[in-house]
């Protein structure tokens, strides 16, 4: 294998460990290998680390991860030489730094920075917020002029980063429908399923919709059912939700026994530069998708067409309201839904457009 088509991979998790990674990336890299490319992963948390370095407390243990990571990047400038590409999803390091970024820049190998949220915002998660003050995360201007390409999710994302990188494109996170597809035999019969999937870090977002929830529960009483994907001990008795672990051996049957899956979120601006991937799963699998009117969920849906855009709990509660009493509402929904992820946001839609990156990558240098 000769070195132009060798690539370094700088994450933070090990490979199927993290949605951004596995839909940004690691979905694409068995059709890339097919191409040539060789593909090294660096991550900074093995499975023990990440678990420590996500739940509360345990601050020595902390510290020692922290060290560690540094180490671990430290070895990777020194081999940086050795690739024709390094790759960096989001940041190279969980601390206030760019070094690694720049050392990458200087070393020769092209560097592509991948990334698909607003983060030069803080957004810590709930175990972490007494270390926030370390992460700096206004160095994400720094880290992407320190790129040869920049990978931007979305429109808003790409246009924060093209004022210190000329060299910016448009990727959408995108989903790999070979895999998510619907499903039949794991929806319930007798009872609508409003679902949401997601991390314990964004479980507030699902949170935003609870009123709205309360008031479809009294409304329907058990002929709806609520469904948690990610969080496996989070507990609402009010609403009696069904919380279930993620596992990628599930996940898929998971998403199709839901009948409507629902992406709240806040008008903020960290919310502007998501990616949509949440109700891009559910369409693929052919359920209903109701989301916030937030960001390039407006461009992903087709109010009434192949989902709902929902502003406030009164448009939340109606057309929650109205798909829960129609199911060919709801099946007509999916089926559009899934066919628009299909020919826009898959896998096989966008495989190309990587292949050019990285051949892209390659040949300049």
């Amino acid at each position: 294998m000769t070195k132009n088509l060798n690539v370094l991979i700088l994450c933070a998790h090990r490979p199927k460990r993290s949605p951004s990674q596995r839909y940004r990336f690691e979905q694409y890299l068995p059709f890339l290998e097919q191409q040539g490319f060789k593909f090294t992963f660096s991550y900074l948390l093995n499975e023990k680390d990440d678990h420590t370095f996500y739940s509360q407390g345990n601050f020595p243990a902390k510290v020692i991860i922290l060290l560690k990571s540094v180490f671990i990047r430290l070895k990777d400038c020194l081999r940086f030489k050795n690739y024709a590409i390094v790759f960096i999803q989001r940041e190279a390091s969980f601390l206030g730094t760019s070094f690694a970024e720049k050392r990458a820049f200087k070393s020769g190998a092209r560097v592509i920075f991948d990334f698909d949220d607003s983060i030069w915002l803080a957004d810590t998660s709930p175990g972490n917020k007494k270390w926030e003050w370390i992460k700096k995360p206004e160095k994400f201007f720094t880290n992407i002029a320190n790129a040869h390409c920049v990978m931007a999710g979305n429109a808003y994302l790409a246009e924060k980063a093209l004022p210190f990188n000329k060299h910016t494109i448009i990727v959408p996170t995108t989903v790999d429908t070979a895999l998510h597809r619907p499903l039949t035999g794991f929806k319930k019969e007798n009872v609508v399923t409003i679902g949401w999937s997601g991390s314990i870090s964004t479980v507030k977002h699902f949170e935003l919709l609870l009123p709205v929830l309360f008031k479809l529960k009294k409304r329907y009483g058990h002929k709806i059912a609520f469904k948690l994907i990610g969080e496996k001990n989070y507990k609402h008795p009010e609403l009696e939700v069904e919380a279930v672990a993620w596992s990628e051996a599930t996940e898929v049957q998971q998403l199709n026994s839901l009948d409507i899956g629902i992406m709240p979120l806040p008008n903020d601006a960290w919310a502007n530069g998501k990616c949509g991937l949440k109700g891009l799963t559910y369409m693929a699998c052919g359920v209903a998708a109701v989301m916030s009117e937030v960001g390039v969920n407006k461009q992903i849906i087709k109010h009434g067409r192949n989902g709902f855009l929902a502003e406030n709990d009164y448009e939340w509660y109606n057309v929650l309201c109205e798909l829960i009493e129609n199911k060919s509402l709801r099946e007509q929904i999916g089926k559009s839904g899934c066919a628009t992820v299909l020919n826009n946001y898959s896998v096989e839609a966008f495989k190309n457009t990587y292949l050019q990156i990285f051949s892209d990558a390659r040949k300049s240098q």
